[in-house]
């Protein structure tokens, strides 16, 4: 079986000023590469094909300078995509999100900034350059703050971002650090009023005197602007560190949550917030657990779940209660007693919650799984993945060097049948919940280059260590996955590593079953190789394809 993963990569750069260029965006910098058949979105990780679609770059400052010399042509040094210099810390992406239809892409870094790129709409019907994405706006979300009442320093980093649907010709958008909640419009301007009476072109106020005619104040095209503008600034309702912001279906109204607080707002009113949930007790030295996640339910606007670091998931409906301290279904896995550790409490913290599409299941991801739950099943989770159980053995040294508390994401595809989340090394794997079986690929710029072949990664836990494999011990855990995104109907898929953002799609479905070959389904670009690789396992060569994942 055959996967190809291509790869838009993307390195975000030194966190510099802002600079607005015509037009909005800062490419387009993308070739095409192969030609794939069409996409379909039930494809699973290990029914598909993915290709190399192109590589982007957030420019720097003196990029940006450079490429204002050249309007034109906006080309970009290449230089900047080899240099790593240029990244600080501020670059590391903190979030990832697509919006409702996917054609635009979200991302926030621990500087404040939020960098949206949009679809290249002239390769949208051409399916080898449907992933390509170019910048299409860069503003700064949050500034750093201080309490001075606290005497605490409020970072700009962005948490969470989470799109609106789309109502008219502008986008909307919330991002959030750890206090304060912001919506955000961004829209497009391409024309501008001329013929002011009372000002003259270049916007200075004329003297009364000289006018001795009334004019008609007129539009005048101009080159494209894509404007970002805080539309609601929703601050002061949390104590604690926002961790999770989530809109509503009824979109009218949205929630955050904090280390003990959930909150519902309504978008109109930004000074009054109503509390749904609180757990802090009367003596915090009574703490026993701490809200990790949240999130409404995908179709029933009264419905919403939380999660906490004990592990267990609570599900709310805001009809029974104005306050939501009494769970409606509680979900919990017993623990297996002969896998209790000292770590055994802060690796069943669960750092991320999702409903999946249907609203019928849950997913969670610890530090070690993923689980699937069924909201009618409450005793034990339906499904659980290990993503990578041989750290294990390495907690002791995870937990001296903080790793132990990384938080981890996960997402669905467009139809609920694959999972995603993110590990170590650079590494983030698929899980197939209809054929059980899962793969690990690496993002990194050395695969990503074009015609590069590309195959699973193993981690070797002991004994003789096979060439494709790579030791536990020589996991570097510097490189981490932590955000990654799914587009909502196809398979495209960006994953940010640290201040790198990768954007892979699929190429085609590959009809044919593990254990037994059905020619009748198989694509003329396609020629299968007279050598099976493996146990059960068949290999085909994409005449068409960059790179190439050969799944075991």
């Amino acid at each position: 079986m055959l996967l190809s993963l291509p790869a838009l990569h993307l390195q975000t750069s030194e966190h510099h000023p802002l600079f607005q260029l015509p037009h909005g965006r800062l490419g387009p910098w993308c070739s095409p590469t192969g030609s794939p058949a069409p996409l379909s979105c039930e494809t699973g990780c290990g029914e598909g094909t993915w290709i190399l679609v192109c590589r982007l770059l957030v420019p720097t400052q003196v990029s940006l300078l450079s490429m204002e010399e050249d309007i034109d042509t906006r080309k970009i040094n290449n230089s900047f995509l080899r240099d790593h210099s240029y990244a600080t810390e501020a670059d590391i992406i903190s979030t990832v999100e697509f919006n409702h239809t996917g054609e635009l892409l979200a991302t926030g870094d621990k500087g404040g900034r939020v960098v949206i790129f949009q679809r290249e709409q002239e390769s949208k019907n051409q399916v080898h350059r449907r992933g390509e994405y170019n910048v299409y706006s860069t503003f700064q979300s949050h500034e750093p703050e201080f309490d001075y009442l606290k005497s605490l320093e409020i970072e700009e980093k962005i948490n969470k971002i989470r799109w609106l649907p789309q109502q008219n010709a502008a986008y909307f958008l919330l991002s959030t650090n750890d206090k304060t909640v912001k919506l955000w419009k961004v829209s497009e301007r391409d024309k501008r009023p001329e013929g002011y009476n009372l000002k003259d072109e270049e916007g200075r106020l004329r003297d009364p005197a000289t006018i001795t005619t009334l004019r008609v104040p007129v539009l005048r095209p101009m080159d494209l602007m894509v404007e970002a503008t805080p539309r609601r600034v929703f601050a002061n309702a949390h104590t604690y560190h926002i961790n999770s912001i989530s809109v509503n279906s009824d979109y009218e109204t949205y929630m955050s949550a904090d280390d003990l607080r959930i909150n519902l707002w309504n978008f109109e009113i930004t000074n009054q917030s109503f509390n749904i949930v609180d757990i802090k007790p009367a003596n915090m030295e009574e703490l026993t657990e701490v809200i990790t996640a949240a999130e409404f339910h995908p179709h029933h606007c009264n419905t919403f779940v939380y999660s906490s670091s004990k592990g267990t998931i609570r599900l709310c409906d805001m009809r029974a209660s104005a306050l939501c301290d009494r769970h409606t279904k509680f979900f919990e896995e017993p623990e297996d007693p002969s896998n209790r550790s000292f770590f055994s409490e802060i690796i069943s913290s669960i750092s991320d919650v999702k409903f999946s599409h249907s609203g019928r299941y849950i997913m969670t991801r610890d530090y070690l799984t993923v689980k699937v739950w069924d909201l009618n099943m409450e005793n034990r989770p339906i499904e659980t993945y290990q993503v990578h159980d041989y750290l294990r053995s390495k907690l002791c040294s995870l937990y001296e060097n903080d790793c132990i508390f990384d938080k981890f994401e996960c997402v669905w595809n467009g139809s609920d049948s694959v999972i995603m989340t993110g590990s170590y090394n650079n590494f983030f794997r698929m899980f197939d919940r209809n054929t059980k079986r899962d793969v690990t690929l690496e993002a990194s710029r050395e695969n990503s280059k074009p015609r590069a072949i590309l195959k699973p990664r193993k981690v070797c836990v002991g004994g003789k260590r096979r060439k494709d494999e790579i030791s536990v011990d020589s996991l570097d855990f510097s490189k981490k996955i932590l955000h990654t995104a799914w587009h909502p109907s196809e398979n495209i898929i960006a994953v940010a590593a640290t201040n790198n953002l990768y954007i892979f799609q699929d190429k085609e479905t590959i009809g044919i079953e593990v254990h037994g070959v059905q020619p009748s389904h198989i694509p003329t670009s396609k020629k299968l190789l007279s050598n099976p690789v493996g146990s059960g396992t068949l290999l085909f060569r994409i005449e068409s394809c960059q790179l190439t994942v050969i799944l075991p």
